[in-house]
């Protein structure tokens, strides 16, 4: 779906409206249940002071943590609620259920530019199971609806598939359309070279990302777990690392996909291992010829560094999905954070996402020297896989469209 696929909020008319806004503030906390990282919950200020602004009264829906369908206090939005009223210097009430009479009512009577908070969407099962009936009771009697939580478009459930369906005003909100701006920077029309960076633990994970990848970029590297099957799938003796033996001939297979269509594919020359997978174990660097075999891959080495940093020397687009390395343990970071040294100083347009490599960029503090840190993780591969995300077909009047059409 392209970017011009969808309305948003700056196009819209919102004087007098209650907006009905679907965010993703599932932001981590601690044992005490207080805030560990509130990106999230910034990221969203932009969209919500524009409807206040603009006259609009606002109800904000999101879920934390993972509930099970069922109230707990563990996982309530309360210290959501407290962080939004002192990031916006406004009282942010917090609703005691996200359905229901008591919310329903507290909704009826919201004035302009007053902010309602539902309490956590999965504390009913009916959110996953994206009923009808639930998103019927969600949308409390609100005029507009805006999805401005691009982590969770990949996930058919009710406040992102069925809930938008019953409004005749709905639309994009300022991350979201950020998030697929930047998508198709770097997929519809990039710059070129345009070099992919592919890492994470398996291929089986990667391999819709790979085949859609090799038809759009000029270079690909990778590394992480994911390399060691296809390093076996070319005859190199690993010993113990990761290989998924049923995923042999699909390496073989992306290999020749990517020497047909003139893809650059490198993948590691060298590589720390270690004596088991321990933070505390013995470790050495090796080239891939010399992997001793009662031990395994954690990292690329110093030398596979330097050939990925000569890769993205001359690249003018880098999209970076998924760590080189076991990031956990730190003597197997090195290659990770290698790489975020040579995106942070790159003049190219760099776009980082998904999961553990969002996070490493932020632990690294480089991600204000990145073009563009995604907090999405799911969505993120989804699209570089090239599927519809439900959530912004949901957008939508009809549905059916690629993530990133062309037309």
């Amino acid at each position: 779906m392209s970017v011009k696929d969808i309305t948003y909020l700056d196009q819209m008319e919102l004087r007098g409206k209650k907006v009905f806004i679907r965010t993703d503030f599932n932001v981590p906390l601690d044992d005490s249940g207080n805030i560990r990282d509130d990106i999230r919950i910034r990221e969203a200020l932009s969209g919500i002071v524009h409807c206040l602004d603009n006259g609009a009264s606002v109800i904000l829906a999101s879920h934390l943590g993972r509930p099970k369908g069922k109230p707990d206090k563990k996982y309530t939005l309360a210290p959501v609620a407290n962080r939004l009223s002192q990031l916006l210097n406004r009282e942010v009430l917090l609703a005691p259920d996200c359905i229901g009479p008591e919310t329903s009512k507290m909704a009826e009577n919201m004035k302009p530019r007053e902010i309602l908070l539902l309490e956590n969407l999965r504390f009913h099962a009916e959110e996953e199971k994206n009923d009808p009936e639930f998103a019927k009771g969600l949308k409390h009697g609100t005029d507009v609806y805006i999805n401005d939580a691009f982590a969770t478009c990949h996930r058919a459930h009710a406040s992102i598939v069925a809930l938008p369906q019953l409004y005749k005003e709905k639309g994009g909100g300022f991350l979201l359309k950020k998030e697929l701006t930047y998508f198709a920077k770097a997929l519809e029309t990039p710059q070129r070279p345009l070099t992919a960076v592919i890492g994470g633990a398996k291929i089986s994970d990667k391999l819709p990302v790979l085949e859609n990848l090799i038809g759009r970029v000029d270079k690909l590297l990778i590394g992480g777990g994911m390399a060691f099957t296809f390093l076996s799938a070319q005859g190199y003796d690993v010993g113990k690392s990761l290989v998924e033996q049923g995923m042999l001939d699909t390496a073989r297979r992306v290999l020749q996909m990517a020497r047909d269509k003139g893809v650059k594919l490198y993948l590691p020359i060298d590589c720390a291992i270690a004596s088991e997978f321990s933070e505390k174990a013995e470790a050495r660097i090796v080239t891939v010829q010399e992997i001793p075999k009662d031990w395994q891959g954690m990292d690329i080495g110093p030398a596979t560094t330097m050939l990925f940093a000569e890769a993205l020397t001359d690249s003018k687009t880098i999209v970076w999905n998924g760590p080189m390395g076991v990031i956990e343990f730190p003597n197997f970071a090195r290659g990770t954070s290698a790489i975020i040294s040579q995106l942070a100083r790159s003049y190219a347009l760099t776009i980082v996402g998904g999961g553990d490599t969002h996070v490493a960029v932020q632990d690294a503090g480089e991600a204000s020297n990145i073009s563009y840190v995604s907090t999405a993780g799911g969505a993120f591969l989804e699209l570089l896989k090239g599927q519809p995300l439900p959530g912004l077909v949901a957008l939508k009047d009809k549905g059916g469209l690629s993530p990133f059409s062309t037309g």
